[in-house]
């Protein structure tokens, strides 16, 4: 299981987009704080107006059971969850209107947040397959190497879900958006405790993943309560 390595304090990412696709790019650390900027950085996730960070939704809106999950696009084990249990809970309790289903990132390094803002790039319309196309490449994209190489693997799935390369390529450069979903994740995280990926919060109760088995019987329960 994927253990978060920080709720980050501070953040800034001027010029984030530029040094995501420049070939000046530094160590492919998969800490956040490492980015540019966050040595100095006096920006927390209060000072960054997240209203405009759209959840991402499956299913009824007006459902009275909702379950959220909280995942990284890095995380083999949320790619497990998508490969296999998501199907089923989309088939038993999204496709049937019994349940809202949210999905909201989790970050804990730079390559999860580049594939984040390529999967929104598409909106809300195109947002879960490209997710799926995200993880379904998680094991090659991931293992690219450089960050350079990273951010074209995911460029290629962009492209293959029919995102104009302008389009795309304005996404990946938006540094102001790359903040806003960092200082989103962090009001997220904090709120409902989230340590690790995949996690579940179900009507407002977390849970940590678990065999598809006993969600159904969560679920199920929510909804006969």
């Amino acid at each position: 299981m994927q253990r978060r390595n920080l709720i980050l304090g501070g953040f800034a990412v001027a010029g984030l987009g530029g040094w995501a696709l420049t070939s000046n790019l530094g160590s492919n650390s998969t800490d956040i704080a490492s980015m540019p900027g966050t040595a100095n950085a006096q920006t927390s996730s209060g000072d960054v107006d997240t209203s405009s960070i759209q959840d991402m939704v499956q299913g009824n809106p007006d459902a009275a059971v909702t379950v959220t999950e909280y995942a990284s696009f890095t995380c083999p084990h949320c790619a497990t969850f998508h490969a296999g249990p998501y199907k089923q809970l989309k088939a038993d309790y999204i496709d049937t209107g019994k349940i809202k289903f949210i999905y909201r990132e989790v970050y804990f390094d730079r390559p999860g947040l580049w594939a984040s803002m390529v999967a929104r790039c598409g909106g809300q319309e195109k947002f879960f397959g490209i997710a799926d196309l995200i993880y379904k490449g998680q094991s090659e994209w991931a293992r690219a190497g450089e960050p350079a190489a990273i951010v074209a693997e995911l460029r290629k799935i962009g492209l293959l879900a029919g995102i104009g390369n302008d389009t795309l390529e304005a996404c990946l450069q938006d540094a102001e958006m790359a903040q806003t979903l960092v200082a989103w994740y962090q009001e997220n995280g904090e709120r409902d405790d989230i340590s690790s990926t995949p996690s579940f919060v179900i009507n407002g109760t977390k849970h940590s993943n678990m065999p598809y088995t006993e969600m159904k019987e969560l679920i199920d329960a929510a909804l006969d309560s």
